[in-house]
């Protein structure tokens, strides 16, 4: 990208600290940029629980509650339901596609989440995949 490019993406979508936050190669802390600045804003979303931000305590997702919970259809649409409403609250510079939810191939306690989204400011269509903890197999 050049720097217009840089500047026009942050103009649209904004900039701030990287997280996790972390050092560029000169040795200053890196930001995230435009697209980057989203991407990893819905990952805070997602991993905040409500409580805590002192000062904003009823932000994030509170995804961690599904710990317990079993790895079935019914769960899936909780969680479905969950990050669409944390998105929809906290991200306004995306539109959501889908969020689907299924149990991991190869981890009964993880269910796999599939999130498409189009930028708001350009239409431009963005996939996240993330993982959440989940009780594992069917409860008896």
């Amino acid at each position: 990208m050049t720097s217009l490019s840089v500047s026009a993406d942050a103009a649209l979508f904004g900039q701030g600290m990287a997280f996790p936050p972390r050092l560029d190669g000169e040795g200053r802390f890196s930001w995230a940029v435009g697209q980057q600045s989203v991407r990893e804003s819905i990952r805070i979303i997602l991993t905040t629980e409500p409580g805590e931000r002192l000062m904003l305590p009823s932000f994030g997702a509170g995804l961690r509650s599904f710990l317990f919970e079993p790895n079935v259809p019914a769960t899936h649409r909780l969680i479905e339901e969950r990050i669409q409403f944390a998105l929809r609250r906290w991200e306004p510079r995306v539109a959501l596609d889908a969020v689907l939810v299924r149990p991991h191939p190869d981890d009964p306690a993880r269910a796999v989440v599939a999130i498409t989204y189009a930028l708001v400011a350009t239409a431009a269509r963005e996939a996240i995949d993330l993982s959440v903890p989940v009780g594992g197999g069917v409860s008896t």
